[in-house]
């Protein structure tokens, strides 16, 4: 066990990162072993599990927003003067690089000959590395537009968030690369145009940038609130909102059935979005109670949450593979039963805990994602 007590260690966000990277290495394994056969959104269980799995995303991205702007916020100095930036320009290009050698096309790195169009398709879709590089860069630049405009950023990261709500519905029907070349259309077209043969990714730009600009709201206030999380007032709060966004992606569903005739609910509705927000706000305000419940904090979830890169790096390689090895897809691809699936997910999740406690015995430190 370890202290708790750090200053202004902010203990709710070691519990969600620690709970968000075991969602998503259960949630990868078993997407990747369970038998077609048991794909059935009639049924409850997989309904859950299904819906849970499509939660993983939003709740690395808001909480990837909630940490970069508390601590940027944290040091009360000039943009150009803050640590933080060069920090965030280095985290950029970092995630930007992983992103692109995770799907690099070719066994060899300077050979591009003889590459079929699929594997530029999938080296060029931006995924979710790419997706938290190029957020880190727009909470920079909003931070700074609102030191140079002097309004309080809560509102440029509120605007930035209603702006990508409010796009999603036009950029979806956009195919970007009639306008630029695909290495840059693919951060815009979504999924919806590679569904047409056309390529896509299923992190674009649009709406996925508001996940990390609502989670940069909470670490503004957070930064200029540094007790406000201790108290039960705070998780309170977290929860009315969250039930306020979900309340109000269903009162949005109803409006869209009864405007254009049917629901879009879980494709191109921008109340998808918010249903979203408002289960990541749920989630935050439930682990801001626990945590004010906690003296001390187990030290394998700090290291969970601190090795949230690597993991999500090296669980990536083990399932899916690279141009280098093939990965556990390759051979056993939806092969699997519900019982052995869930078991094999459980392995997976022990692999990657022993993973970083060996490290962490090796005194081996690693990057939050």
């Amino acid at each position: 066990m370890t202290s708790s007590s750090k200053k202004n260690r902010v203990i709710f966000l070691d519990l969600i990162r620690a709970f968000a990277v075991i969602m998503m290495v259960q949630g990868h394994t078993i997407d990747v072993l369970l038998r077609d056969s048991y794909r059935d959104l009639t049924s409850p269980i997989y309904s859950v599990w299904w819906f849970n799995r499509g939660m993983t995303a939003p709740i690395f991205l808001f909480t990837s927003g909630t940490v970069f702007n508390y601590l940027f916020n944290l040091r009360k100095e000039p943009f150009l003067q803050n640590p933080r930036v060069w920090k965030g320009i280095k985290r950029f290009f970092l995630l930007m690089l992983l992103g692109y050698i995770l799907k690099y096309p070719t066994k060899s790195f300077f050979n591009f000959s003889n590459i079929p169009d699929d594997r530029w398709q999938l080296f060029f879709n931006v995924d979710v590395l790419q997706l938290i590089a190029c957020g880190i860069l727009a909470i920079m630049a909003l931070n700074l537009i609102a030191e140079w405009i002097k309004l309080k950023d809560i509102w440029v990261f509120a605007f930035g968030a209603l702006a990508c709500i409010v796009l999603f519905p036009l950029t979806n029907h956009v195919y970007f690369e009639d306008y630029m070349p695909r290495y840059l259309a693919t951060y815009f077209n979504s999924t919806i145009h590679y569904h047409n043969g056309a390529p896509g990714s299923n992190f674009p730009l649009i709406p996925w940038l508001c996940y990390m600009f609502s989670g940069a709201i909470l670490g503004s206030f957070l930064a200029k609130n540094p007790l406000a999380f201790k108290t039960t007032t705070f998780s309170k709060q977290l929860a009315i909102a969250g039930l306020a966004f979900v309340v109000a992606s269903l009162i949005g569903d109803v409006i869209e059935v009864i405007t254009i005739g049917k629901s879009n609910y879980w494709t191109t509705s921008p109340n998808l979005i918010l249903v979203r927000i408002g289960y990541v706000l749920l989630l935050n305000s439930l682990f801001a109670y626990l945590a004010r419940k906690m003296v001390t904090i187990p030290k394998l979830i700090i290291l969970l949450g601190r090795n949230t890169l690597l993991i999500y790096v090296v669980h990536l390689l083990v399932l899916y593979g690279s141009p280098w090895f093939l990965g556990v897809e390759h051979y056993w691809m939806r092969r699997f039963d519900v019982y052995t699936t869930i078991f094999l997910a459980l392995e997976m999740i022990g692999a990657m805990t022993l993973m970083v406690v060996v490290l962490n015995k090796l005194n081996m430190r690693n990057k939050p994602l």
